[in-house]
């Protein structure tokens, strides 16, 4: 790193160029607009070759942005576990690794969820105290930021996590939006204290006692609406609701797509809601980790870098788990 350039190791960020369905272009795109807009620190992990070629097209500061080499890419298709134990040189478990050994302070993928997941949980460890880590999204409600998590590293969870999961959640909202005592729902099928699962009821007598500001169930309805700060669930449920949300937002596009005023409003709702969903936190380990979606554009990357960048300054992993 250049002396000239004032920056440290504490605020690199490393970001996977070969994770996502438009690797290398648009990560490449996104990394050079963080780097060159907003003087983040960025280094390029992947197949050296693909991204130099995509550098190429643009003009940006060596000192601010550079590629460090990883030859294998890890499939959507691949066992997670499996592939991060096999391939050492892949982008994930290199970008990785460069934050593990103090190299850089967060990591930014759009590859595979369950290898950044499993790789962050292996080469990284969990926060003391945390059973989980867990994937939080936040967007725009009609009422404010709302986060909502776990939107897809646990299928299966029991109370406990869910707990965790709201506390975690509590010091994010917290440091990052200045959310002093965020009000935390739980996703359930009615508003009532026994509606839901069994799952849904043992969390809610837990939530009950812990020490957040627990306002009760939550419905569907009410995550656009704003009707919490912090909803929790579980990651299959939460996933099933991302994925929906996208859904919707094409279909809407489509229908209104005979009406131009109609198109443009849908349009920028849609942009501004799913840029914000496009980085997911990664919260319970020991480091800044963001999964972006893997449809991410540059844009969407360009944000996820700043989440990550927002993350390292507020000390939201510090926070978490002591």
């Amino acid at each position: 790193m250049s002396k000239q350039s004032g920056l440290t190791k504490a605020n690199r960020i490393v970001v996977d160029a070969m994770g996502g369905d438009y690797a290398p272009h648009e990560v490449v795109k996104g990394a050079v607009e963080s780097s060159t807009k907003f003087g983040i620190e960025v280094i390029l992990v992947g197949q050296p070759e693909a991204i130099q070629g995509e550098l190429s097209r643009y003009t940006y500061d060596s000192t601010r942005l550079r590629v460090h080499p990883a030859e294998e890419t890890i499939g959507m298709d691949e066992d997670p576990i499996r592939a991060i134990r096999r391939k050492k040189n892949s982008s994930i478990v290199v970008g990785m690794n460069l934050v593990k050994e103090g190299e850089a302070a967060a990591f930014v993928s759009g590859g595979s969820t369950g290898a950044v997941t499993a790789g962050a949980s292996l080469l990284l460890g969990r926060k003391k105290h945390i059973s989980r880590p867990a994937l939080g999204v936040t967007f725009d409600s009609l009422n404010g930021p709302v986060m909502l998590l776990d939107v897809g590293a646990n299928a299966d969870c029991k109370p406990h996590h869910l707990v965790q999961f709201a506390e975690m959640g509590n010091i994010y909202m917290g440091k990052i939006f200045n959310i002093a005592n965020p009000r935390i729902g739980l996703l359930s099928t009615g508003e009532e204290d026994f509606k839901g699962n069994k799952l849904t009821s043992s969390t809610h007598a837990l939530l009950a006692k812990a020490d957040i500001n627990f306002v009760g169930n939550v419905e569907g309805q009410d995550i656009p609406k704003g009707g919490a700060d912090i909803i929790v669930t579980d990651g299959f449920t939460g996933n099933v609701v991302i994925k929906l949300a996208e859904g919707m937002g094409e279909v809407l596009m489509r229908l209104a797509g005979g009406s131009k005023n109609g198109h443009s409003v849908i349009e920028a709702a849609k942009t501004r809601v799913l840029n914000h969903t496009a980085g997911a936190l990664l919260l319970g380990v020991n480091g800044n980790v963001i999964i972006t979606h893997g449809k991410s554009n540059a844009d969407a990357i360009t944000y996820s870098i700043y989440l990550a960048e927002q993350m390292i300054e507020q000390g939201v992993t510090e926070a978490i788990g002591n």
